[in-house]
């Protein structure tokens, strides 16, 4: 007997200017990816996947230090708390690059 997992993805842009501040990056992209994640659970889907760096704009080719502001210690990060509790919400399974998961 085979077992369906249904699994997203997602890729977003930034709609803050990037003179803005940090955090309104931040906050920006957060309520636009826990809408995502709602949208996802009402589908079922059971794995949900980010692109790198979602909370700000991918920032790596430009070395512009403002941004270094969005890193956050793993596994315990409050993004990463954030997704952690927002899996348990809507019964997803979380994995983060630090090879933890529920």
């Amino acid at each position: 007997m085979s077992r369906l997992i249904r699994c997203g993805l997602t890729q977003t842009h930034h709609d803050v200017d990037g003179n803005e501040p940090v955090q309104k990056h931040r906050d920006s992209a957060i309520e636009k990816h826990l809408k995502l994640i709602g949208e996802a659970a009402k589908k079922d889907v059971k794995i949900l996947c980010f692109q790198e760096l979602f909370v700000g704009p991918y920032f790596c080719a430009e070395q512009i230090t403002k941004w270094y502001a969005l890193a956050e210690r793993v596994p315990d990060g409050p993004t990463i708390k954030l997704m952690q509790e927002q899996a348990k919400k809507h019964n997803m399974n979380w994995m983060h690059l630090g090879g933890q998961k529920n």
